[in-house]
């Protein structure tokens, strides 16, 4: 049996607020061998948010390359499309994807061998204080909190695992740690005999 030659996908999954963005950075610079696939949107972006946060781009631009297929997944969500080209990972390196749940469902069906890690946050509490001190206007935050709740409860149905992110350094951890299980998995694999 032989295992195939395409990098791992580990999906970071989770709503607004969760700390997704933190805890992907913080895995690329604690693992050499991860590669963070940096998605398009065509929202604006957040005051203090740092400019490779995503590509962003205009509605024309997104839109022709998904005519092109060189979207892995994409979606609308509350009004702005998102989306994570085809993952082009220097050799040798694993693929990181920060998505939302319908980004998921599309990485899932194109590669089902993909890793979908739910990240939650400890309380509905701290995700309001995470999504007001990112700048989140009231409205805005109460539309992500109530679609937060639906997708809590589709993505734990879709996830292999779910981490609590209490605290980055310890979400991290967990993290890598499924990472890791699932890289020595493959390994084993590959190194079975062929029949």
């Amino acid at each position: 049996m032989s295992v195939s030659a395409d990098p791992l996908i580990l999906v970071l999954l989770g709503p607004g607020g969760t700390g997704k963005g933190t805890v992907a950075q913080r895995l690329i610079e604690v693992d050499n061998a991860l590669w963070l696939s940096r998605s398009w949107t065509t929202r604006a972006p957040r005051e203090g948010e740092p400019a490779d946060a995503y590509v962003f781009v205009n509605h024309e631009d997104f839109q022709a390359h998904i005519e092109r297929d060189g979207f892995l997944e994409w979606a609308e969500f509350l009004g702005n499309l998102y989306g994570t080209p085809v993952p082009e990972a220097p050799s040798g390196h694993d693929v990181l994807l920060e998505i939302e749940l319908e980004g998921a469902l599309q990485v899932l069906a194109k590669r089902p061998d993909a890793v979908v890690v739910l990240l939650t946050p400890p309380s509905e509490a701290a995700q309001v204080a995470r999504l007001r001190g990112r700048g989140d206007s009231e409205e805005h935050l109460a539309m992500r909190v109530a679609k937060g709740r639906e997708e809590l409860d589709r993505g734990r149905a879709i996830a292999h695992h779910e981490v609590v992110n209490h605290e980055v350094e310890q979400a991290v951890g967990e993290v890598l740690g499924i990472l890791n299980a699932r890289r020595q998995a493959r390994l084993r694999l590959a190194s079975q005999p062929e029949e």
